[in-house]
């Protein structure tokens, strides 16, 4: 599986973001896909997650609120849309898939590099 982010930029506090992820490579029947985020000096964190079947989703629960997670299967594209945004959100956003029986996320997209000013 291929995945590429697009979607990031620099933004001001409040304002709303969606970062978009296309995979190809492979149909994502049973898979789940997600995204994280790696904050200057910090490690990476789980963001949100969306089963690709149903549409069932999960978020962190710094995030819940703001984020919504969603999929598209015409167009093989997971987003993400980020409302009123902060300067704490500021982060490499990646997106990632792994196949649901698997206990590791093991595909990654590039990163999107979203930066907030205050």
């Amino acid at each position: 599986v291929q995945l590429q982010a697009s979607g990031g930029g620099l933004l001001q506090a409040g304002d709303s973001l969606r970062l978009s992820c296309v995979a190809s490579g492979r149909t994502l029947t049973n898979w789940i896909t997600g995204w994280f985020r790696q904050a200057p000096g910090k490690e990476r964190e789980f963001v949100a997650h969306i089963t690709w079947n149903l549409g069932t989703t999960h978020y962190a629960d710094s995030v819940k609120g703001r984020f919504t997670i969603s999929r598209e299967k015409a167009n093989n594209t997971v987003s993400l849309q980020v409302r009123n945004l902060k300067p704490e959100d500021t982060a490499i956003y990646y997106c990632a898939a792994r196949s649901s029986m698997a206990t590791i996320w093991n595909y990654w997209g590039q990163g999107t590099q979203v930066t907030v000013s205050s």
